[in-house]
Order: C-alpha cells, then structure tokens, then sequence
C-alpha cells in the first residue's frame, strides 16, 4: 500500500442533504463502508486527498477509523452532474489476499495498418483481481493489424493473477477502413469508369 492511500476517516452520525452540504463546505465527503456482512459505517473523508486517490479507477483506501485500519475499494463516486462536485463515494470492506470483481479500463496501444482505424467496442473489461494488486488498465496492442480484425475479450492478454469475469466473446475491439475513405475510393472508382466510357465513346465515333 502507498502512502498516498493512507487515509484519515472521520465517523458521522449526521445524515440528510444538509448535514452532507456542511461536510462538503468544510472540505470532506461523506461516505458509507459496507461488505462482508457488516452494518454499514458513515463516515467523512478529507475531501481534497481523497479526490485526487480516486483519480485512478479502482482505487483502494487504506482507512484509519478511530485508530482502527480497514482497507475499502473505492465502488462508486456520486457527483454533482453540473458541477462535477463529489457528494458521496460508496466503499467496500476488502481483506488482503481477497479477490474482488472490478471493471478494468481499456488502452489501446500502437497503430493498426495503414488506412484503418481501430474501434474501441468496450471501454471496460470486467475481470477478477486480488484486492491489493488491482491493475490500473488493460492493455490491446493494435500494432499493424489489417481490416476486419476483431479483438474479444478472450484474446485480451491480462495481467498476472487477474481473470477474465465478462463474456470471452465480447467484441473488444474491430478494426476498419472509414466509411468516408471507402466512399472516396469508390468515388475515384466511378469517375475513373466514367473517363473511360466517355473515351471510348469518342474513339467509336472517330
């Protein structure tokens, strides 16, 4: 665990939107930890240091609850849709050694051919991974590859001790010629039979 990760968490037993809107003017976010059959625990976190942890997808928390330690998975941020403030995180109780189900981003890296591009079908793999050991991303090279080439999930080379949760057929990505390149080869295409209609049409009537 990094010492970034480390984080202070206040409990709270203030609720509603306008216990949540003091916490925010005062700099933390209100949060709630829950899993492995525990009751649910309300808490308030540093608001700065903890929106630049969450950067990262999946980021795991190590908390210190009134001199207790207990590591959480960040599961979901609700943000202000217009503001993009953070309102609330939801956390989950994790266990080093445990594995969890994440969704991984994913990067593509390289040039395919030539002419083509390279669709990105699903943004996210849903794998399974060892808590402590959650990768930031999965990599798809698409170095060189030639239209019509598909990636699924099952061609998809994951990280060590992460395994794949999502449907191996799911397209991750599908590599083509633009539409509009197409249109302006068969463009060329008509033009150029047109010139050669219109020349032979003249060397018959010569």
């Amino acid at each position: 665990m990094s010492e970034d990760t480390k984080v202070t968490a206040e409990l709270r037993t203030g609720f509603g939107k306008g216990f949540a809107r003091r916490l925010r003017a005062a700099g933390q976010i209100p949060a709630v930890i829950y899993g492995h059959g525990t009751e649910p625990v309300h808490v308030a976190l540093p608001g700065h240091q903890v929106s630049l942890i969450i950067r990262r997808a999946n980021a795991l928390l190590e908390l210190d609850i009134e001199g207790k330690a207990q590591l959480a998975l960040v599961k979901d941020v609700q943000k202000d849709p217009v503001h993009q403030i953070i309102e609330h995180i939801d956390l989950l109780v994790v266990k080093k050694g445990e594995k969890v189900a994440v969704d991984l981003p994913v990067v593509l890296v390289g040039e395919s051919a030539a002419g083509t591009i390279a669709n990105l079908d699903a943004t996210h793999l849903s794998v399974e991974a060892e808590a402590t050991h959650i990768p930031e991303h999965v990599e798809v090279s698409v170095e060189g590859l030639e239209d019509g080439t598909h990636i699924t999930a099952a061609d998809v080379k994951l990280p060590q001790g992460v395994t794949l949760v999502a449907d191996p057929e799911t397209l991750v990505v599908a590599v083509s010629v633009p539409a509009a390149a197409i249109a302006a080869e068969e463009a060329i295409a008509a033009a150029d039979e047109a010139v050669a209609e219109a020349q032979a049409e003249e060397a018959a009537a010569e």
